[in-house]
């Protein structure tokens, strides 16, 4: 790239996309660059840097609601809702170890990206916690939630759409967030020596009673675990019905506070697979979605073709892989392996060969790249924001 804006409010970046439109220069958006090894690689003239547009504008703890700069770092964000013993409920990752960053990243990476941690089952995803967005689209346009209306995106949950575009449709600028009040304790029920299937049935089993199981893995080492939040005393009582309802899949045992919040935060981090070093050089990391009842099949697939490392989230809905050939993705084999089951894979982390040579997200059916396309003409008809990273090619 030849040249780096670095707008330090929303009418600068307005200016910056409209050079790009009027000299065709596609741009890359960037913030701190935390999820930047994600996505197709892209041939772009300049860079758009949103790092700078930073600070919380509005903070009302007895309401719930934050909003702060797209900008804005997620651990400082967080580090002041902790300080009012609140938290982004759906838990987002920090994938910084896999991806070789140096930081968690922006509030606007974590929306662009969309990852949620193991929290989503029973509180949803990134786009069910997004109050409101303001942004700069691919037309120069400054559009917003609840604000003026700009034609060209009217009736489109903004959002919802904006969640998990990766920044190919709109430059955000400002978020406005649900924030909820961080759980009193925690403990975790451990089945020790369950195999995929029956791990996944006990799964089921439990966050199929009311008993608010908020998160449902199963790890390395044949240890299926389910975790309760709450007040102390629903705790203990939840986890003593939780007890007996799966007495009958065997060994069990109880983690207490401290220990499940370890544990789940290595679940949330994808601290389970995958190395801390260079990430040219490892193996590559995917992140599966799949049908909950799908999921021992799928990766039963998948281990016959290939060798890998892996563990269940989401109740079996997610599976994150490692493959163990530092030489290949192995995209076919896993993509062949959901098939007719249903989902979709991402490629998280592989070198620039495998990227260049693999498509990184799911590649998607003739009805939903026409409704893809579609969007991608309403909020960027030029095509120079992140041309390419979602799908190879252009969006």
């Amino acid at each position: 790239m030849s040249e780096t804006f670095k707008p330090a409010n929303e009418n600068q970046v307005v200016d910056a996309v409209q050079w790009a439109l009027g000299t065709k220069t596609p741009m890359e958006l960037v913030g701190t660059g935390s999820k930047q090894a994600v996505g197709n690689l892209m041939e772009t003239g300049c860079g758009l840097d949103l790092s700078d547009l930073t600070g919380i504008s509005l903070y009302e703890p007895e309401e719930l609601v934050l909003a702060a700069g797209a900008g804005s770092s997620l651990a400082d964000i967080e580090k002041a809702l902790d300080e009012k013993g609140q938290a982004f409920a759906f838990e987002p990752p920090d994938l910084s170890h896999l991806l070789g960053a140096n930081s968690r990243g922006t509030l606007g990476g974590m929306v662009a990206s969309g990852f949620a941690g193991p929290r989503r089952i029973q509180a949803g995803g990134v786009r069910d916690h997004v109050l409101g967005v303001r942004a700069v689209s691919g037309r120069a346009e400054i559009f917003k939630t609840g604000g003026r209306v700009v034609k060209n995106v009217t009736g489109y949950d903004l959002p919802k759409i904006l969640t998990g575009s990766w920044g190919t449709l709109a430059a955000m600028t400002q978020l406005t967030f649900k924030v909820l009040p961080k759980p009193e304790t925690e403990a975790t029920l451990a089945l020790v020596g369950l195999d995929n299937e029956p791990a996944i049935k006990a799964m089921s089993v439990a966050l199929g009673a009311p008993l608010e199981v908020s998160g449902a893995a199963h790890v390395p080492g044949a240890r299926t675990l389910l975790r309760l939040e709450g007040i102390a005393p629903s705790v203990a009582a939840r986890m003593e019905s939780l007890k007996t309802l799966l007495g009958s899949f065997g060994e069990i045992d109880v983690l207490g506070r401290d220990v499940s919040q370890d544990v789940w935060r290595n679940i949330r981090d994808v601290r389970l697979i995958g190395n801390e070093q260079d990430t040219e050089a490892e193996n590559a990391i995917w992140r599966l979605s799949v049908p909950p009842a799908q999921g021992a099949k799928v990766l039963a697939r998948i281990e016959q073709k290939i060798s890998v490392n892996s563990f269940f989230d989401w109740g079996g809905g997610l599976i994150w892989l490692e493959v163990l050939d530092q030489d290949r993705a192995c995209a076919a084999e896993i993509r062949g392996a959901i098939g007719a089951q249903g989902g979709h894979a991402t490629l998280i982390r592989a070198s620039k060969k495998s990227r260049a040579g693999s498509a990184v997200f799911q590649p998607q059916s003739a009805t939903l790249a026409m409704l893809a396309g579609r969007l991608k003409g309403a909020f960027d008809p030029k095509g120079i924001l992140n041309p390419g990273r979602m799908q190879s090619g252009g969006e």
